[in-house]
């Protein structure tokens, strides 16, 4: 017999199962997203929360990314909860269903030329607004890419930045950085329709002043999005959108 103060089996599960439905739900929204960071926002202790991913992880709906992290505590790799294509389907897809019809259509309507002007006009704003962010970063390309990968950070990306180092000092003409972005809020999309990637790519050389070059894409399956960011070169002086030719190197 159970007192008042303990509750039946059967609510403790239904307050578990509630309890996992919300991590499920915030690891939707913010991932990537760390054990600590999930229960913070959700008011959940570390040991509830890693029970809950270790249970969720196990059914296959929640994987685990690593993620660097820039700056003085940069490290190892974070580890960081994102949802499998699994997941995505347990909570439904109506949202990436409607929008690829809608680009299908709009392929249908408006021609070949029509998702990649969509595609285009979107990275534009995104452009707009990051351009203020880098440049008063200076004309140093290291320190711009530092700004840009704050920036994305700030809309979701999760996004570092590193210095590329080989056991022996580079020389100053091949030092590079790579731009990684843990986090694409339009990655099955642009599996689809890889001028999501491309368009991205060449703002982020618009915005840098550099000739980058994509390595791997979370679309085509990628652990990350990384770019390649050479800083020995100088800069490039890119007039316009329009210059900018720089294509994603698919797998």
């Amino acid at each position: 017999m159970y007192s008042v103060t303990s509750p039946k089996p059967d609510a403790r599960a239904d307050a578990e199962d509630r309890t996992r439905d919300r991590v499920l739900s915030a690891v939707l929204e913010h991932g990537p997203v760390s054990a600590a960071e999930l229960g913070e926002m959700l008011n959940v202790t570390p040991a509830a929360v890693r029970r809950h991913l270790d249970a969720l992880t196990g059914a296959g709906v929640v994987e685990v990314k690593r993620v660097v992290t820039s700056g003085a505590g940069a490290g190892r790799p974070a580890r960081r909860y994102v949802l499998t294509s699994r997941g995505q389907s347990t909570i439904g897809d109506d949202y990436l269903a409607i929008a690829r019809k809608a680009l299908e259509r709009l392929g249908e309507l408006g021609g070949p030329g029509a998702v990649e002007d969509f595609a285009h006009e979107r990275f534009a704003a995104m452009e707009r607004r990051y351009q203020p962010l880098v440049d008063a970063a200076g004309e140093d390309i290291a320190a711009r890419a530092r700004a840009l990968a704050e920036a994305l950070t700030a809309d979701g990306f999760v996004a570092s930045s590193a210095s590329v180092q080989g056991k022996a000092p580079l020389p100053v003409h091949l030092g590079s950085v790579q731009l990684c972005q843990g986090h694409c809020p339009v990655q099955q999309l642009a599996a689809e329709f890889p001028v999501f990637c491309d368009s991205e790519t060449a703002a982020f050389s618009r915005l840098l002043g550099v000739d980058v070059r994509r390595l791997s894409t979370l679309a085509q399956g990628g652990h990350v999005c990384t770019t390649h960011i050479p800083t020995g070169r100088g800069q490039l002086k890119l007039p316009g959108a329009e210059t900018a030719t720089n294509q994603q190197e698919r797998p």
